[in-house]
Parts: C-alpha cells; sequence; structure tokens
C-alpha cells in the first residue's frame, strides 16, 4: 500500500516543492492550501502522515491538528512554522504534534524524519541524505 502525506501550507511554492520531493520519495501526495480542503482530504484520503503549516488564514495549525486527531488519532502530524512561537509549538506537540520545522527548513532534514515515521515507525532509523 502506498503510503499517503498530505501537504497543508497556504503558500503555493512550498506545496509544489514539498510534493515534488515526496512524489520522487514514492509517497501519492495531495496538498490544500486551507483548512477546509485539508479537512475534506483528509477524511477522504485518510493519509498516513500530515505536513502542517502554523499559520494558515481563515483556521490555523492548531485548529486543523485538533480536527485531524479528531477525525483520525492515528494520523501523524508534522507541524511547519516561519515563527518561532515556542508556546504552539509546545501546544502542538500536547496535542499530538510529532516535531516542527521551523522555516526556512532543510529539506533533506524534512524528508528523512518524514522517511523514518513512514517506513520505520518508532525506530531512529536514519538515511543516507
Amino acid at each position: 500500500m502506498d503510503k499517503k502525506i498530505l501537504i497543508v501550507d497556504d503558500q503555493n511554492g512550498i506545496r509544489v516543492l514539498l510534493v515534488e520531493v515526496f512524489s520522487v520519495e514514492g509517497y501519492k501526495t495531495f496538498q490544500a492550501g486551507n483548512g477546509k480542503l485539508a479537512l475534506e482530504i483528509v477524511r477522504k484520503e485518510s493519509p498516513d502522515l500530515v505536513l502542517l503549516d502554523m499559520k494558515i488564514p481563515g483556521m490555523d495549525g492548531l485548529d486543523i491538528l485538533k480536527h485531524i486527531k479528531q477525525i483520525d488519532s492515528s494520523i501523524k502530524v508534522i507541524m511547519m512554522t516561519a515563527y518561532g512561537e515556542l508556546d504552539m509549538i509546545k501546544e502542538a506537540t500536547d496535542l499530538g504534534a510529532l516535531t516542527h520545522f521551523t522555516k526556512p527548513f532543510d529539506i533533506d532534514e524534512l524528508r528523512i524524519a518524514v522517511n523514518s515515521e513512514l517506513r520505520h515507525p518508532g525506530s531512529s532509523a536514519s538515511f543516507a541524505v
């Protein structure tokens, strides 16, 4: 079964980049530019992992995270933020986010984190960069 990743970010360039990176890695990718669309995709496609931007107009990342976990608590979520809001990051972790990456992030580090979660869950496996 193909692993599915949903990329949620209001910046089209970031979505396009991440879709390209993770499609090459062999994942089925979906993208959403807002919370409403993201939650529709979560309900319909049940992604294995969501890369979720913290700041999205209309519904912030924490609200989206809460809804994702209500729909399916087993969906893994990695937060992305352009801001270093430690309180929001802590709240996201408390709500079930695995980790976070601060923009601009190292794409290889993000790729390794996603691969380790989806290919070897629970292990601290590392991949050659």
